[in-house]
């Protein structure tokens, strides 16, 4: 197995077990009415995310192109929380860390991903669609879009991380 592969199935199963852990910091730092009433407020029905179609019988080209497109909606989309955060609450350090090594851990990922479609597959771009700019919104409006990101999040990244995850086995 190759080094990259197996980078990329750490950081995969490295950001899905962390994920819950973030999202709960994320609600816990909002306060109220987030950690109370994060089910309708946090419900990401209404949203973009990259839609995730791919299961484990999925061929592999197209499970990796997927994973792309999902991360890199993600590390945008963590680019802009993070940012709205250290705006709105620029004393929960620990939250601050927790979306920067997530950032961190999803641009490598990125990278590796990007090498994978190269070499394997000769895939040079991807057409990736991000999600709306919290940039201009009212602070309740920024806290709403971080925490139905972050939820959607936590939804998708263990099914990406059991559909993804075989694929990277050694064959």
């Amino acid at each position: 197995r190759s080094n990259v592969q197996e980078q990329t199935r750490r950081q995969v199963a490295l950001l899905n077990a962390t994920a819950q852990e973030l999202f709960s910091l994320y609600l816990k730092c909002q306060g109220e009415p987030f950690s109370s009433e994060s089910d309708k407020l946090c419900n990401p029905a209404g949203i973009f995310f990259p839609t995730f179609r791919v299961n484990r019988t999925s061929e592999r080209k197209e499970v990796m192109v997927a994973m792309y497109k999902l991360f890199a909606f993600l590390n945008a989309s963590l680019g802009n929380i993070t940012r709205d955060q250290e705006e709105l609450n620029p004393m929960a350090k620990e939250l601050l860390e927790r979306l920067h090594n997530t950032t961190k851990t999803t641009r490598g990922l990125i990278s590796n991903l990007t090498c994978l479609l190269c070499k394997n597959y000769n895939i040079f771009q991807v057409d990736v669609r991000y999600g709306d700019s919290s940039k201009g919104k009212s602070a309740f409006k920024k806290k709403q879009q971080g925490c139905q990101v972050l939820r959607k999040y936590v939804q998708v990244i263990g099914q990406a991380a059991r559909v993804l995850l075989p694929h990277l086995s050694p064959s």
